[in-house]
């Protein structure tokens, strides 16, 4: 697996992919050695086409699509025509939702349109009683409007401001790494608290302060394609979700998410939802929630693989005959 490109790709681009190779293949002959003989070569970041395709006797190729890492800001002007050339030699091509699906299925036959999976049992320890509130967040009193993710280009700062400045007694939490972000650019308010990034593990135990769980996206570039993988992850929680009008999610969770068109209908939604939470959408998130394991997602990923290396095999045997 390659993963998303570092900051430095744009400046030091054949450092970059020659460092690559080295580690990997440091990897291969050592701690990995004799691990992958005949692999099937699975790339994330379009970048690291060049390094590593038709180099490593990989017998098939996957190109998984989760994001239009063009449209991020520092993104390396390289990325869309290193893309262009792993799709012409990717066998799969999975996508991480429908807005993606569209894009890239348009340049190959052979692609398939997957959401975000989650870990159901572990983000549901927010609402089994089990859950121990984090010291820092334990003494807030009055109701949390919440968002666990990366804080970056992608976040709406304006509305964030808005909804603490909507109800003094709310108190907004916001966890995660901040990323291509100036810290003199995050709004600041007595009852908005940025808390920084946490473990993975300490996620639900924020969650189960949270009494509405906030999708607060910005409608830009950035955003234009995302599929958040934090919505499943909120439903199941068992807290009700308020989210900006991001396509993917309009496409997928309209069911299960309050959807807001504006900052003033977002606010109208998180007031909503703190008054009067809608239990049988709540109910119906955690179900869906169940239904999308990661398991379940990679056992449909590998199926489509498999059919890849068939369909090989079989070309291997007409092609003897």
């Amino acid at each position: 697996m390659q993963s998303a490109f570092p900051a430095c790709q744009c400046r030091q681009l054949q450092w970059v992919d020659a460092e690559r190779k080295r580690l990997v293949q440091a990897a291969l002959t050592g701690p990995l050695a004799d691990e992958f003989e005949r692999p099937v070569q699975w790339f994330y970041d379009p970048m690291a086409v060049e390094p590593f395709a038709g180099q490593m006797n990989e017998i098939a190729t996957v190109y998984d699509c989760m994001d239009e890492l063009s449209r991020f800001r520092g993104a390396p002007s390289e990325l869309i025509q290193r893309e262009r050339s792993l799709l012409s030699i990717a066998d799969v091509v999975f996508a991480g939702g429908p807005r993606i699906y569209r894009s890239k299925s348009r340049y190959h036959s052979n692609c398939y349109s997957y959401g975000c999976g989650v870990d159901e049992r572990h983000f549901g320890l927010a609402r089994n009683g089990n859950a121990v509130t984090p010291p820092d967040i334990a003494h807030l009193k009055g109701p949390v409007l919440g968002f666990f993710g990366v804080v970056d280009e992608r976040m709406d700062y304006e509305l964030i401001a808005k909804i603490a400045d909507a109800n003094p007694s709310w108190h907004v939490v916001i966890v995660g790494p901040r990323t291509k972000v100036d810290e003199s650019a995050l709004p600041r308010r007595a009852n908005l608290h940025w808390l920084g990034g946490r473990d993975y593990a300490q996620l639900p135990h924020y969650a189960s302060r949270f009494d509405v769980c906030l999708m607060p996206f910005a409608l830009n570039e950035a955003t234009e394609f995302i599929n958040p993988t934090k919505a499943l992850e909120y439903m199941a929680t068992g807290r009700p979700i308020v989210s900006s009008a991001i396509e993917d999610v309009v496409l997928q969770f309209a069911d299960f998410t309050s959807v807001a068109s504006s900052h003033e209908e977002f606010i109208a939604l998180c007031r909503r939802a703190l008054l009067n939470p809608n239990s049988e959408r709540i109910r119906r998130g955690i179900e869906l929630a169940r239904k999308n394991s990661w398991e379940a997602i990679v056992e449909k990923l590998d199926n489509h693989i498999n059919e890849v290396l068939e369909a090989k095999q079989w070309m291997g045997k007409s092609n003897a005959a």
